[in-house]
Parts: C-alpha cells; structure tokens; sequence
C-alpha cells in the first residue's frame, strides 16, 4: 500500500500500537541514540520511537523500521515473504513462452501495472516545497551524533539522489553525511557504489555534480535507497512496484536537473565540486558494530533547504547488533530472493542472513543439489551477484535443512562436512567498511558445502569424519594446559555439532597457528571439525556476541589453518581440523598495516544521563544500556584501537 506521507505511515504505527512519542526534551547529541539502542534491543526491536521534543523545532522518527512488525507495515504487506512471491510469480509471468494470442493477451494487465509503477514528474511545486529556509542552514535540522567517536553529527537515512551526466539516468541510494557546517556535510560515496561513478564522470567534464537529498516521505523510498538493484534500475521503480503506486516526483529548486518524491518531509538541495580537494570524514559508530575509521571523501554544497509544513526528521542508529537496519536487511534478504532464483541460481531454494553476520559476512544458501560439485557452482554464481560479491562467509545447505534453525542448520552442515576437502577459499572485493581484509576492499573468502556429497566428492577411506572421542572434553582441563585460553565454549559439542569456540590471549606471532597444532594433537579432539578463535575479552559462551566478533574479525583465506594428522583410531584414516582466528590483527603479531576500529559502545556520561531521565521517558520499565555488556571488550578510548 501507499503512504500518503510519513505522517500517514506515523499515524498508522500508533495506531498498531508500534510507536511511543517521547514528549520530555532529549538531546540529539548522543541521548536520542542511546535511547533508541535500549529500545532496539529490548526484544522483538521494541518500538518505534519519535522524539517530539528535540530543541529544533523538529520532531525526530527512529527505529521506524526496527521489526519484523514494522518492516512489513513499511512495505505494505503482511509478511516479507508476501513481497517474495509476488516478484517470483512476475518473473514467471515475464519469462513464460508466448505461442499463442491469448498467452500475449495474458500480459496486458502487467504491462499496465509496469506503466503505473514508473515514477512521474509533476510540474509545481510539491509538499516538500511548502516552506523555503531563507538561509539554508542544516545545524536547524535535528541532526543526530549517534556515538561518542564519532566525527560530528551525521544524517544517517538520506536518500541521495544523483544522475549519470551522459545519460541523464538516475540513481537513489543512501549514503551518511557528515555535517561540517551550516551548508557544508561530507557525501560517504564507496567506490563501489554508483553515486561514486557519476561522481567520476562529472570529474571527467570539470562540471558541479547536481545533488539532492530527501528525507522522509513514504517509507518504500528510504527502503528502495538501500536496495541491490541492477545499475540502471531506477529506485523509484522499485518503491513504485512495492507501494503499488506509481511515486510522484518535481524538480529541485536550485538544482532543477534532479527530481525529488513530492511527499517527502525535507530536501536538501546541493552540488559537488569534482575539482575541488576532498575533506577528511569520519570516524562514524557503523552497522558492523566497529567504528568505520576516517577518510577523504567529497564535500557537499548546500544550495537549499525546503520542508513541509510540521515535517519530522527520520534518523537511524547502526552499530552491535541488533539494530534497526539487521530488519532492512531481512526485507532485502527476501525480495530478492526470487530475482536470484530466477536469473542466476536457479537451484537456491531459500537463503538466510544472519544478524551476527552483519549483511555481507554471513550468508546461507539452501539448494536443490542434483550432482557432484554443484556447491561449488552456487558459489561462483553467488559471489558474481550485485552486492553478493562483499559476501566473506558463504554456508550451503541441502533442500531439506531448515537453514532458519542455527541448530539443526549447524547439526546437518557439520555432519556432512569434511574439513579438508568441503571449505573453498578464494579472494576478491570486500565491503570497505570490513576491517579486518589486509587490503582497503579487498580480502578473502571461505565457502563451506555443508550439502549431502555425491561419490565423486567423497574421500571417505581417506578421512576420519566422524567424532571419536571429543565428546568427554572438558574446558577447565583446556585451560589449565594453556593458560592463554581465556574461555572455552563446549556447548556445540553437547548438541551433536563438532565444533569448538576459544577465546584466546595472543602473545606471540603465529600463537594461534601453534595453538591450534598443538590441540589438534591431542587424542581427546579426534572427530573435531572446526575451532573458532575470538579475542580474550570475548565471552565464548556468548555464542551470538561471539560469531559476531568472530565474523567481523576474519579474512578466512589468511586466517585458516587446516591441520592434518594420522587418526589415533589406528584405522589408517586422517583426522582433519581447520581452526579459523577470528581474534583482532595487530601490526606486532600478526604484520597487520592497516589501523584497527574499536567497538562502538556509548559513553559513561550519556548513559548516567538518559538513565536519570528514564522514567519521565513513557518507556516502560527501565532498560539498562546495552553498552554496559561491551566496555570490557573495548581496547583505549579512541575510535582506533590503541
């Protein structure tokens, strides 16, 4: 369905009983934020949360979109896997043979429903052209600092608009902006990105580079900034197809090349300069829950603000999950699940993110496997598609595992897995914001087939592949061997799962390579698959905190070490164990060159603050900050790791 606006989508969240407005003043600089993560993380994503008291004269949305609940109410449907079917059913329609008049006949009502999701121009001036600030000036708006490292304020849902200067096609995307000043913020272009490109091609002209940001509006259009599309796809297209209807747009005041949603609450009209010299951006608390650290990235001009009349700001906090943004994830996750199906793994039957893997870094695959070496064909497909080329962990999973039960899921892969012969590595681009690739944007990448093996993938007389004798291991008696082992997570083990997770203090350079040689010695790990390293002030039996570190922490082609040695089973197989250091990279023990981000966690002072004025909140009962969890794991006060 459409929104008419976001008041309209604001109305209906209360309605649903999925918004509180918080009436008592909170400070944009670092409360707002740390109230929203409280709520985020209370269970099921709490509430939606707008902030009608903010000093400006703006109200503030966040944690609109911070549910499954709420997702499915932005897009329109009941449940995402609605979205799923209906684009499935699209691309059956589209590519189903026509032979005869009437299977033509049958694509006349899509093709008029194609004709009312394209995006239209309307002439005049639209609701965000209502008020015009005669001195633009961004420091008027409600501008969050979400972390205390980070650089400055940011605006963290834009929906950037740019257009290709030789084509004139246009490209939304959402991109943080730093504020600098009243009509000066950075523009986060990554040089994947297509922003990035049209930035390149206006340097090539030495012209200005129009910009416009929206803000607001239907929330299909903030969704459809962060999708994957195709290069070329207009967004709007997208967002028109989800609302089912079509998204009306007018042009810029000052910058009249772009067009901009009729309906949205604030635009900010701008240009950069190509020619001119960068400026320094960041640090900026990010969805990885580190610190992405500074870097040179273009300045954005302000040349307008306009709003509607009683517009509110919509903002986000990204940072250790859960978050908001892990649920505009999901909804990517599963709408374009049938255009991968249909265009590229015809086999994948269904595929999973999990929240510990931040996006990129882990994804499962669930396939169709009819013959030998087909997980490695969903591999190379996959790390070919779109976004999917940042994946760093790729898990496949035969037909009949529920990939959505981490237990069953983890039962079944490990079971079929041989550590020697089923884990693939290669190399390739990166998300830049992944921290722990030895090179900006370009690092390593692991599959593991965890699917039933055909006869020809099988080296079974070669491999013990089953457990012999770990199931008596005990994590005190670990411990007290090796003293640098700071926790020992047996729980896997327990259910079936041969797999380890230590966290260990590194001492030396190639500790972990000798640790691992030196367990994987012992008699009582024969039959162990996997051993997980994670840095010493990680709680190991925390397993979700854990993956995650653990995640973020790895470039799986340089960080595995697979060890092989005779099975002390006497039955002439080889016992094989691949241990993967997940632990933080330093330039003394591991040659690491590159500086390494500190987690994100909110300050004492913010956190006695919000907690002082909790109960005059509405909010319930009291929520002590998530943060508190995590100071232990943190490395100095900086944003770089001392």
């Amino acid at each position: 369905m459409a929104y008419r606006n976001q008041q309209e989508f604001i109305q209906a969240l209360e309605k649903a009983g999925e918004l509180v407005r918080i009436r008592s003043f909170v400070d944009p600089k670092l409360e707002i934020a740390e109230i929203t993560d409280r709520i985020s993380k209370s269970g099921n994503g709490g509430k939606a949360l707008l902030f009608e008291n903010t000093g400006t004269g703006f109200p503030v949305l966040m944690n609109a979109y911070g549910s499954e609940k709420r997702m499915c109410m932005a897009l329109g449907v009941q449940h995402l896997d609605d979205v799923t079917s209906e684009i499935e059913n699209l691309f059956k329609l589209l590519s189903a043979p026509k032979e005869g008049l009437l299977d033509k006949l049958k694509l006349l009502p899509k093709l008029g429903q194609f004709a009312s999701w394209m995006p239209v121009v309307k002439s005049g001036r639209g609701e965000c052209q209502e008020i015009v600030m005669t001195n633009p000036d961004i420091g008027q708006l409600p501008v969050i600092t979400c972390w205390p490292k980070d650089g400055g304020p940011f605006v963290t849902l834009p929906i950037i608009h740019t257009k290709d200067p030789n084509n004139g096609i246009r490209n939304v995307g959402m991109y943080r902006m730093q504020v600098f000043g009243p009509t000066l913020t950075g523009m986060h272009w990554h040089k994947h990105k297509v922003s990035a490109r049209h930035f390149s091609e206006y340097k090539k002209t030495g012209r200005r580079m129009p910009v416009a940001v929206a803000l607001g509006g239907d929330p299909a259009y903030a969704y459809s900034a962060t999708a994957p599309l195709p290069e070329n796809v207009d967004e709007y297209m997208l967002a028109g197809f989800l609302r089912k209807k079509k998204v009306e747009l007018v042009k810029c005041l000052t910058q009249p090349e772009i067009e901009v949603p009729a309906d949205a609450d604030f635009i900010i009209e701008g240009y950069v300069d190509p020619n001119e010299e960068l400026i320094w951006e960041g640090p900026f608390g990010d969805h990885t829950g580190y610190y992405s650290l500074p870097d040179w990235y273009p300045r954005f001009h302000i040349t307008a603000i306009t709003h509607r009349k009683n517009p509110v700001y919509p903002a986000t906090i990204v940072g250790i999950p859960p978050q908001e943004d892990a649920w505009l994830g999901k909804a990517t996750e599963r709408i374009f699940l049938a255009p991968i199906k249909m265009t590229l793994v015809p086999e994948i039957v269904n595929m999973d993110m999990p929240v510990e893997g931040v996006f990129h870094n882990l994804v499962i695959a669930q396939i169709k496997k009819e013959y030998a070496g087909q997980g490695q064909k969903v591999m190379n497909a996959m790390w070919g598609a779109g976004q999917m080329m940042f994946n760093k962990i790729l898990v496949i999973a035969d037909e009949h595992t529920v990939i959505q039960d981490y237990k069953k899921l983890a039962q079944a892969v490990f079971h079929n897995l041989n550590p020697a012969t089923d884990v693939s590595f290669s190399q390739g681009p990166m998300d830049v914001l992944d921290h722990s690739c030895s090179k900006l944007g370009f690092g390593g990448k692991m599959c593991i087939d965890g699917t039933t093996k055909f006869e020809e993938e099988t080296d079974a007389e070669t491999y013990q592949l089953q457990a012999t004798a770990w199931q008596g291991l005990n994590g005190e008696t670990l411990k007290s061997c090796w003293p640098e082992i700071a926790g020992v997570n047996t729980a896997l083990l327990q259910q079936g799962i041969p797999c380890l997770v230590l966290a260990v203090r590194k001492q030396r350079p190639g500790h972990i390579r000798q640790l691992h040689e030196a367990l994987c010695g012992l008699d009582s790990l024969e039959g162990l698959k996997m051993i997980l390293y994670v840095e010493h002030t990680v709680d190991a039996t925390d397993l979700p905190v854990a993956l995650w570190r653990f995640c973020n922490n790895l470039d799986p082609r340089r960080d595995h070490i697979l060890t092989e040695r005779p099975s002390a089973a006497g039955n002439g197989k080889i016992f094989a164990c691949l241990g993967l250091d997940g632990t933080r990279k330093t330039k003394e023990l591991d040659n690491f060159q590159r500086d390494w981000p500190n987690i994100i966690v909110a300050d004492d002072a913010t956190i006695r603050a919000v907690d002082k004025k909790w109960n005059e909140l509405g909010l319930g009962a009291f929520l002590p900050s998530p943060s508190l969890k995590f100071k232990d794991q943190v490395y100095g006060e900086e944003a770089v790791v001392s």
